[in-house]
């Protein structure tokens, strides 16, 4: 079995029990949508997407496996590697989006990923990248210092410099620019890493994606049956409008699939069901929407 191998076999098999999990709790059915590239289209390769729309708890949920090879790396895969421009790769990984319909339950994301670059008369490059955020509408501390605690449990064991890097590398990556604004909470981020070799990286990418339903499963489970109004749900919506502005922006992952002619459907199921946005809207002091921006939305040390 080739490296290669090894990882595809490794982020199916994460995939299936990430959906077993929240399908249960969900007690809707993740659809099994599974798609190929063929010869003589800008990328060649096959995936499955698992998408659960309009359940009880998770108004969409999208789960989604993704093996592809292509002629070209595009230029966001090449903006910090000059010397791979022109290269040919392949690119795998497993990326999720839940999107909870109580508002006080938050959404998360998670992505585990490898990536090998062939360039012209050079040996070949691999890196892997990946991590988890969580982006609440209503914050409360003990989820916050649960969640963070978990993604530092997970990559602690790969060197102690790992957990406080990786997680400033979230938050600086997961930052709205044009509104000077975090997404969310954060949790933690990496890319382009190859330290320590193959076994070395994917088996941190293995502890990372291990670590994801640990990390949610217990937040989901306490918030989703929270008593809600129309306040809150209002709340949920404009918020969910900085997601997607995100998203559309500021992503990598995104304009890769994009720019290197991936498949539409599966790229964007990260997109929220409903979204809303409001001219200039401003939250009232001392309310639990205030606190969000003033408590959640910044930069802190949550462990």
């Amino acid at each position: 079995m080739t490296d290669v191998d090894m990882v595809r076999e490794y982020l199916l098999e994460l995939q299936d029990r990430i959906i077993t999990t929240f399908g249960q709790i969900d007690g809707g059915k993740f659809v099994r949508d599974k798609w190929k590239k063929e010869v003589g289209e800008p990328l060649q390769g096959d995936g499955v997407t698992r998408i659960l729309e309009g359940g009880e708890v998770l108004e969409r949920a999208g789960c989604g496996f993704s093996h592809v090879v292509g002629p070209r790396l595009p230029t966001s895969a090449t903006q910090n590697r000059p010397e791979l421009v022109g290269a040919s790769f392949e690119a795998l990984g497993c990326s999720l989006v839940f999107h909870p319909r109580n508002p006080y339950a938050p959404t998360v994301h998670m992505n585990v990923r490898m990536l090998v670059a062939s360039p012209r008369d050079a040996e070949p490059v691999f890196w892997f990248g990946g991590g988890m955020d969580l982006t609440p509408f209503y914050g409360y501390e003990e989820d916050a210092k649960f969640f963070h605690q978990v993604c530092k449990d997970a990559v602690e064991p790969f060197g102690a410099d790992k957990y406080p890097r990786f997680k400033q590398w979230c938050d600086e990556y997961f930052y709205l620019k044009h509104r000077d604004e975090q997404r969310g909470i954060g949790g933690i981020f990496y890319d382009d890493f190859s330290e320590g070799g193959f076994n070395n990286c994917f088996a941190m990418m293995s502890s990372v994606g291990d670590a994801f339903s640990r990390a949610y499963e217990p937040i989901l489970n306490r918030r989703k049956d929270t008593p809600y109004g129309e306040r809150e749900r209002d709340f949920q919506l404009y918020r969910r409008g900085r997601y997607v502005e995100f998203n559309l922006v500021w992503d990598r992952g995104t304009h890769f699939g994009l720019q290197s002619g991936g498949r539409t459907e599966s790229i964007l199921m990260s997109m929220p069901p409903e979204a809303r946005w409001a001219y200039q809207r401003q939250t009232r002091p001392g309310t639990p929407e205030d606190d969000l921006y003033s408590k959640f939305l910044v930069r802190r040390d949550w462990v």
